[in-house]
């Protein structure tokens, strides 16, 4: 990733990489991680209303969406646990192929139920999809990040990765629902399946960091562990039953919020706003806050000789082998990424806290927006949201592709950064009846062209800020997914990247409350003045981070790749 990282953006490294093998398989991954988010979270809620199945059961269904929340939590598992039969397939790859087998098959099997009539088989199946679904989401992310090389980069991986993602979400969306129309449901289903399927085929002959065998070091890692100069394992103990404590203590939470919403009778359901509103915080702290402290408390412990074992101590027998699994697995991806990163974690925390937060809750309220306040018609809202709208992000994904090419990183980032916080001020013109962008539609012949296709004048001004949004997601989104993925090590690449991309889901989650409930009090075009202002303080963000990290660079300080 070092060497990668040191050659000079340009567009040799653009075409270099279009024609590497790695970067259509990733394109295809992309894909296979967008569908069952689109078929899960959008369309099987046009299934279940065709169904007649009530708003508060739908509403429940809504919660698989913690998976994706909180997939962090079992993220450690991926990283480090083999899967029999599978392991030979690579590291990642153990996990992606049956996770998407395992998809495919949820699906066909929901095909051939009645939601109505079979609502708990069909739940189940949703919630072990969702799952399954996050799983494979973790294993790509980690899997992207550790067969990035010079030729296929990790800035073209990711800006693929999520190209393939907003297509399939077009699939999944407004393709099943059209397709549903005349073939129905079941039939919808079944083949969305056969999709999911035959790309968990085609996964087994996608390449991996680590198709060899493992040496017999690497098989038996956990001796590094009890080697001279490796923190004390009474410390170490010590820390893992903290650490292990909490995270088990909310994933615990978690699991019995989800089985008492999908199971208990609707007057014992536990109260979805309350628990986001009350429990979501605390687990933020506990799984987040809490062990980042004691990440920071062992890299204090590591700097002291006295705490250190002085020589190799016996190997690790009986429940010390279990331990030792469970240190490497949770709490040295927390340990190297403070260690490496010091108070600059701090900065990187608040950037990944403020650039996508306002993508993150405004998809809850679009649809009011458009359809309640500005008094759209659906076919309207899908035309400019659905269709022209992810036209635009496939579009802005392309942009920030050949941008990280060549202007770099960190310039694109900050590109991206400003032009999401513009947007906003085109919805607050929107909010306001729109008269400066009917004007500018006018002007530049956009009317006349949307009229000609006949649709309303008024269509062109929503076109329009949908489309300069989206454009500007997309260049921002290929920046984000870059940079996350570049701040991760390899060798921990799993844990890392899902805690910080779990992050930026659960500020959404825990975000939309306040902004309905701004939105109620203040109305819309405040609202958007507010979140172009947050947008602004990641815009100083990115110029901070873009700073260390060219310090950084000065100093010589490499990324670590551990194994």
């Amino acid at each position: 990733m070092a060497a990668a990282a040191a050659k000079k953006p340009g567009f040799r490294t653009l075409m270099r990489a279009m024609r590497n093998r790695k970067t259509g398989f990733m394109a295809l991954f992309g894909f296979a991680s967008g569908l069952p988010f689109a078929l899960f979270l959008g369309t099987l809620y046009a299934w279940l209303t065709e169904a007649e199945v009530d708003l508060e059961t739908m509403g429940v269904f809504s919660l698989i969406g913690l998976a994706y929340a909180f997939q962090f939590l079992w993220s450690p598992l991926v990283d480090r646990i083999d899967i029999p039969l599978f392991r030979k397939l690579g590291k990642r790859k153990q996990w992606i192929v049956p996770a998407q087998l395992v998809l495919g098959a949820v699906l066909v099997i929901m095909s051939a139920l009645d939601p109505g009539s079979s609502l708990g088989m069909f739940s189940l199946l949703a919630a072990i999809g969702a799952f399954a679904s996050a799983t494979q989401d973790i294993a790509i992310n980690a899997w992207r990040i550790d067969i990035a090389d010079e030729d296929a980069t990790l800035d073209i991986l990711s800006t693929v990765y999520q190209m393939g993602f907003r297509l399939s979400s077009l699939v999944g969306g407004a393709l099943a629902l059209i397709l549903a129309a005349r073939i129905g449901w079941p039939q919808t289903y079944l083949l969305m399946g056969g999709i999911l399927l035959a790309i968990g085929v085609v996964g087994l002959f996608a390449p991996d960091a680590d198709v060899v065998a493992p040496t017999a070091e690497q098989q038996d890692a956990m001796l590094v562990l009890r080697r001279a100069g490796q923190l004390s394992p009474k410390l170490r103990m010590q820390a893992l039953l903290a650490i292990g404590a909490l995270w088990g203590a909310a994933l615990l939470t978690v699991i019995v919020f989800m089985v008492m919403s999908m199971t208990a009778a609707p007057d014992e359901r536990p109260d979805p706003t309350a628990f986001t509103a009350t429990a979501g915080p605390l687990i933020v702290i506990a799984t987040i806050v809490l062990p980042a402290l004691i990440a920071g408390w062992l890299v204090g412990k590591q700097r002291n000789p006295a705490l250190l074992l002085q020589e190799d101590v016996p190997v690790a027998t009986g429940g010390a082998v279990v331990a030792d699994h469970l240190y490497r697995a949770l709490v040295l991806p927390l340990v190297e990424f403070v260690g490496r990163l010091g108070w600059s974690l701090v900065l990187i925390l608040a950037l990944v806290l403020t650039y996508r937060i306002c993508d993150a809750i405004w998809g809850t309220f679009a649809y009011p927006f458009y359809l309640g306040e500005l008094k759209y018609s659906n076919d309207e809202v899908a035309v400019a949201s659905k269709f022209f709208g992810v036209g635009a992000i496939v579009l802005g994904l392309a942009i920030g592709g050949t941008l990280l090419t060549a202007i770099g990183r960190m310039a694109t980032l900050t590109l991206g950064a400003v032009l999401a916080a513009l947007t906003n001020l085109l919805y607050a013109d929107l909010a306001r009846g729109g008269i400066t962008m009917q004007a500018f539609a006018d002007a530049i012949g956009f009317t006349n062209l949307v009229q000609s296709f006949g649709a309303r004048p008024e269509m062109a001004k929503l076109m329009l800020a949908i489309g300069a949004e989206n454009l500007a997601v997309g260049i921002a989104g290929a920046a984000y997914v870059a940079w996350l993925s570049s701040i991760v090590a390899k060798g921990y690449s799993a844990v890392q990247y899902a805690l910080l991309s779990s992050l930026t889901l659960l500020v959404g989650t825990l975000g939309r409350g306040a902004l309905g409930q701004a939105i109620e009090e203040r109305g819309y075009y405040n609202v958007f003045l507010f979140t172009t202002a947050i947008g602004g303080i990641a815009v100083v963000l990115c110029l901070a981070e873009w700073y260390r990290q060219s310090r950084t660079a000065q100093a010589g300080v490499v990324a670590p790749e551990p194994a």
